[in-house]
């Protein structure tokens, strides 16, 4: 039985001391695949390196080889194989390396070149080595991928771990250090500048050679396109910076929106707001870089250099209304209003642009020794074009209107003040509001200004001194006793107008009344002429026909003798008839001077009837019981009748008597 057992047993022994004979003496090595094996060499003919870190000529130590995923089988008690896992970036990640194997870096380098292909290679690390890699953390950034890189030779940062084992405790804590700045600059992800933020994105560049004497901001470098051995692409490919002539240092060009993968440990960047222009506004620019050219301001005006826009020195010509990504390193825009502004000289009252914050009324002497404040108002207009000569002589706008502008101004209305009267200087704004005007804007016009017009207020006293508001009163109340004066005057002219508008109305009542009664005295005076003139044909018959019947009788009484007697009696009784009926010779003398008066008043101009009458009582109503006072018609018509006979008589006792013949 024991026999049996003991030869089993031996071979297991047997077999366990050949396992443990092939791992110690390394001849048989698994890989995984997701690993890389790092050889060490133990030992080798050539003995130790003598320089370096990393066995490039099978000396004993790391050879820069890398073993794959598989089965390997080496010479026994020769080799040590040490795994690694592969390196992995993550999408969207940047990854750093750190090269402990390499030519060092020159005095003035941070980062270490890699501006050949086989400094580039991190995979192959004899190609890097060979060709002149340099040790330390590299330029050259790893995007997301999975890498089978030697971490003995490169340690490769990440968010999350660091690959590559530490030699020593000290080189951990370089590695370490190195993490955290990354980490601090958020240098494992890509500068992103989004549209919507409007932001802009100024580099400093970390590496390279420094700036000349009295720079502070460097030149664009490298931005031509067409040149793809200079074009870094926003500075994402440093190699090509720098050949391009790139310094380090604050750059002139900036990043705008878009998605930069950039070696933070090379290039950090600060992103501020672009730079935004309203309308209305102009913007000059103060440039601090760029080259020095010559004034280009012209030989009139003396109060600094103007330069073209992109040199050093104040812009000639100004930004217009926009947003731009500028360097605010690299200069300042000054925001110059284009449109109409108001400078107020009133004190608590601050405009838009706040220009006259510190402005306050102007102290006026007067003539008479009053001392009033003026509120003033002054609108005015910037020229676009002559915006960069106000900033080159007075620096901003603000330092123009405090410095220059507010003691002009006062100047000019303390000297009109001081030569009227505190009334006169009242009653006369007007006329001082147009002389300021005009006289102003000459004097703005030397400060590249236009004045648009100038606005006055009323004077005022200082708080607690009512001698100008006593003034005031006065001259309100003399104005209210002109006042009065006018209004008693117009009062005493509608008066006697009132008087002549109702003599008018009392005439134009009684219009109605004296036309009818002229229509009156016309049918009256018709009818007496038809009358009259019917008496004179009767008269005229009556004549001719005992006119006739005497002769006849006349003749009769020649040619008969016999019939005298009783002619003459038929004459006698004719004439006897005669005179019954027309009264006899007087009556006849009587006719014959009325027709004579008829004829008389049918031939005078006058009328018997007044063509107006008076109103017996003034104003009183045309339409009451008594006529208006007027003379009634029939009260006329009876006058006339009751003179008639009166004038007859008298006509007669003036006639001369017939002479009667015979009977």
């Amino acid at each position: 039985m024991s026999t049996e057992v003991f030869p089993a047993v031996a071979w297991i022994a047997a077999l366990a001391a050949v396992l443990v004979l092939l791992r110690v003496a390394n001849i048989f090595r698994y890989i995984s695949n997701t690993q890389v094996g790092i050889v060490e060499k133990l030992w080798a003919m050539k003995g130790s390196i003598t320089s370096g870190f990393i066995a490039l000529n099978g000396e004993a130590g790391f050879e820069p080889e890398i073993l794959r995923g598989g089965i390997h089988v080496f010479f026994p008690f020769t080799y040590r194989i040490h795994t690694s896992d592969l390196v992995t970036v993550g999408q969207g990640k940047i990854a750093y390396v750190f090269a402990r194997d390499g030519e060092p870096l020159e005095a003035s380098q941070v980062l270490a070149a890699n501006d050949t292909e086989d400094k580039s290679d991190f995979q192959d690390a004899r190609k890097f080595l060979l060709g002149g890699g340099q040790k330390g953390p590299q330029r050259k950034i790893l995007r997301e991928g999975t890498y089978a890189i030697n971490t003995t030779q490169f340690a490769i940062i990440t968010d999350e771990r660091v690959y590559g084992h530490a030699l020593s405790a000290q080189e951990q804590d370089v590695l370490d250090s190195m993490k955290q700045t990354i980490a601090e600059r958020d240098g494992f992800i890509p500068v992103m500048l989004a549209a919507d933020h409007d932001l802009v994105g100024i580099v400093t560049i970390h590496d390279g050679p420094s700036l000349p004497s009295g720079e502070i901001i460097a030149p664009e470098v490298g931005t031509n396109r067409s040149d793809l051995t200079t074009f870094h692409n926003n500075f994402q490919e440093p190699e090509k910076f720098l050949k391009a002539g790139g310094y380090r240092g604050r750059q002139l060009q900036v990043i705008v929106e878009g998605t930069w993968y950039l070696n933070r440990l090379f290039a950090t960047v600060e992103a501020v707001y672009k730079t935004v222009i309203p309308v209305g506004n102009v913007g000059v620019v103060i440039f601090y870089t760029g080259p020095k050219t010559a004034d280009v301001s012209g030989e009139q005006y003396r109060h600094g250099e103007l330069v073209m826009n992109g040199s050093r020195g104040v812009w000639r010509d100004p930004l217009l209304p926009g947003k731009y990504a500028f360097n605010t390193y690299a200069g300042k825009i000054e925001i110059i209003p284009t449109v109409n502004f108001i400078l107020k000289w009133v004190r608590g009252e601050v405009g838009a642009l706040k220009l006259d914050e510190n402005l306050s009324e102007i102290s006026l002497i007067t003539k008479d020794a009053f001392e009033p404040t003026l509120p003033l108002s002054v609108v005015m207009h910037i020229d676009y074009k002559k915006a960069p000569m106000i900033i080159q002589r007075f620096g901003d706008v603000k330092k123009l209107v405090e410095q220059t502008l507010d003691p002009m101004v006062s100047a000019f209305f303390k000297n009109i003040a001081q030569k009227m009267t505190l009334i006169e200087l009242l009653q006369n704004r007007a006329a001082i509001q147009e002389e300021s005007g005009s006289e102003m804007k000459m004097r703005f016009e030397a400060y590249s200004l236009e004045l648009q017009e100038v606005l006055i207020g009323t004077p005022r006293a200082p708080a607690g001194d009512q001698t100008i508001e006593n003034i005031l009163i006065q001259l309100r109340s003399r104005q209210v006793a002109r006042e009065q004066v006018t209004t008693f005057q117009e009062q005493e002219k509608a008066a006697v107008q009132e008087r002549t508008l109702n003599e008018a109305k009392a005439t134009s009542a009684a219009q109605i009344a004296l036309t009818q009664s002229l229509i009156q005295v016309k049918v009256h005076e018709n009818e007496g002429a038809a009358a009259l003139a019917r008496a004179l044909k009767d008269a005229e018959t009556v004549k001719v026909t005992a006119a006739a019947a005497g002769e006849r009788a006349r003749l009769e009484g020649q040619g008969k003798a016999d019939k005298a007697l009783a002619i003459g009696t038929a004459n006698a009784q004719a004439t006897k008839l005669a005179v019954d009926a027309y009264g006899g010779p007087e009556y006849r003398l009587a006719e014959q001077n009325f027709s004579r008066f008829a004829d008389a008043l049918t031939k005078i101009n006058q009328p018997l009837v007044p063509q107006f009458l008076m109103s017996g009582t003034q104003g009183q109503d045309s339409n009451s019981g008594n006529n208006g006072g007027l003379i009634p018609t029939a009260l006329l018509s009876t006058m006339f009748g009751r003179m008639m006979p009166d004038a007859l008589e008298k006509l007669k006792q003036e006639a001369p008597q017939p002479t009667r013949r015979g009977n």
